[in-house]
């Protein structure tokens, strides 16, 4: 059989080490020897003996979504064999997290990630409940993290000198270090006249970088 499809850009090549690799630009391939985790229903296809388990989230995990609707779904993958993951069709990035690094993620752009990396949800330090409710996924430890994305990102350095000011649904991640605080554009008096809407961003000061789709969420999609 011939044609574009069969082509070295499509066709998958045999497995290498073991690990986390960018398969295209819309999916990620994850050799499995052992144990890894994904975003439940993130997988599209596998080989080889693999099992899926649903993996919990405990107790405080699972009542920040259902006060805020924010969460990661996740599985465990364990055996040997190969996976895909892809969600959306969205754009597909690795971040190699080195021992001392702390990666903070929105949730709903997290794809898969090594066994060997901490997770929990954490609050935005300087965005409670009026300021969207922000509760993102903080990773540690050493390992890779696959990131979604709608777009191609946006990498902004942040230093001393120059903070930076985010959209709250436009924001992908930021590194560790970074202060988080809400900041107000307009007053209220401006958003009653009838505004730009851009009436609060998420305020980023110090040493690292922050990541940033190139647009805002406009559509409201449930995880499934």
């Amino acid at each position: 059989m011939k044609g574009d499809l069969f082509s070295s850009d499509h066709m998958v090549q045999p497995a290498g080490a073991p690990g986390m690799s960018v398969q295209n630009a819309k999916s990620i391939r994850y050799v499995v020897n052992g144990e890894m985790v994904a975003r439940q229903g993130a997988m599209v296809a596998y080989r080889g003996n693999l099992q899926f388990e649903r993996k919990g989230q405990g107790v405080g995990g699972m009542l920040k979504r259902a006060v805020t609707g924010e969460g990661l779904p996740l599985m465990a993958v364990r055996g040997q064999g190969e996976a895909w993951f892809a969600h959306e069709a969205q754009n597909c990035f690795v971040v190699d997290v080195e021992p001392g690094d702390e990666v903070t993620v929105n949730g709903r752009n997290v794809l898969c990630f090594d066994a060997t990396l901490s997770y929990e949800i954490r609050t935005v330090k300087g965005a409670g409940i009026t300021g969207g409710g922000l509760f993102n996924s903080v990773f540690t430890g050493h390992g890779r993290l696959g990131l979604i994305c709608e777009g191609n990102p946006l990498v902004i350095p942040v230093s001393p000198q120059q903070p930076v000011y985010v959209d709250t649904d436009a924001v992908v991640g930021w590194t560790a270090r970074l202060n988080t605080s809400l900041h107000r554009s307009q007053s209220i008096g401006s958003m009653l006249r009838g505004g730009s809407g851009e009436a609060v961003q998420l305020k980023l000061e110090g040493e690292g970088y922050v990541v940033v789709r190139p647009s805002e969420l406009t559509v409201h999609k449930e995880h499934h």
